[in-house]
């Protein structure tokens, strides 16, 4: 009898063993890495990106310095923004850009950088509904800015450059809405002094934005609460002489109104995401790997 239980205990576990082992076997064990990359690839393109990036760690972590070691971490990159994981993928981009600086990838990765703190917390929502950028944090969108920015300066005859430059425009005068935004706020708040500044810093740093016409009447607000006289007159003929049309020449400025004036009297701005037609733009700014 306990030479038979011993038999059958001896039988199942080696049931067990070789169960186990047929069942916990990473079938890509003994893949090239041509194989290991080919399949990720065609994971990546399929939509199915965490077996894309089981994949890919399989790749990195056999064969850290092959030959598709470079293209693989881009598209790492890619397949964690597509899966919703902004901070991985802005992770791994800053790995490539530290391990690779003078490689041609550089280019799709200052680009894909820029797209990734571009789209920050942006929603199908907000397209529609019209959110406006510039009430928001701006500091995503002062990053894709210098994203964008190095890459139009050090790649300009890059694929990736021409729709840079656009989005550039626009973060620009998001980036300048900002300011102005926050000017108005400490105007409401009857802080003259940090409004001035801030219209002060706006017109320094962001020459040519639309946002200098609404900052030259907040100083001009300003100035006059202060009962700086002089100084709100030489900033009302600066406003006649840049925007000799504004209808801040016309009208009492209001903190409490966007733009500080009615809709129907200030000048549209094109910061929201319908205006920028994002949506529509998505479409063609994922390039073939």
């Amino acid at each position: 009898m306990e030479k038979f239980l011993l038999i059958i205990l001896s039988s199942f576990f080696c049931f067990v063993m070789v169960s186990c082992s047929t069942t916990g076997a990473d079938q890509t064990s003994r893949w090239t890495p041509d194989k290991l990359y080919t399949e990720a690839k065609l994971e990546l393109n399929s939509g199915n990106y965490d077996t894309a990036l089981s994949l890919y760690k399989k790749l990195s972590t056999r064969y850290p310095f092959g030959v598709y070691a470079q293209q693989a971490q881009l598209e790492v990159a890619y397949a964690h923004w597509k899966n919703g994981q902004s901070g991985l993928a802005l992770a791994a981009l800053d790995r490539y850009l530290k391990l690779y600086p003078n490689q041609l990838g550089i280019e799709y990765a200052l680009y894909l950088k820029g797209l990734i703190n571009f789209n920050d917390n942006m929603t199908l929502f907000s397209s529609f509904t019209g959110e406006d950028m510039a009430e928001r944090d701006a500091e995503a969108a002062r990053l894709a800015f210098e994203s964008f920015k190095k890459l139009v300066i050090e790649f300009p005859n890059s694929n990736y450059s021409i729709d840079a430059y656009k989005r550039l425009e626009f973060l620009l005068t998001v980036l300048a809405e900002n300011e102005v935004h926050v000017a108005r706020f400490y105007l409401r708040k009857s802080a003259y002094h940090a409004a001035l500044n801030r219209a002060k810093t706006l017109i320094i740093n962001f020459q040519g934005a639309p946002a200098v016409e609404e900052a030259l009447a907040i100083m001009i607000e300003c100035y006059n609460e202060l009962k700086l006289v002089e100084l709100s007159g030489d900033t009302v003929q600066i406003l006649k002489m840049n925007f000799p049309n504004s209808p801040y020449l016309l009208h009492s400025y209001d903190p409490f109104k966007r733009g500080g004036l009615s809709k129907n009297i200030r000048n549209p701005t094109n910061t929201t995401w319908k205006e920028f037609n994002l949506i529509e733009r998505l479409k063609n700014i994922i390039p073939d790997f």
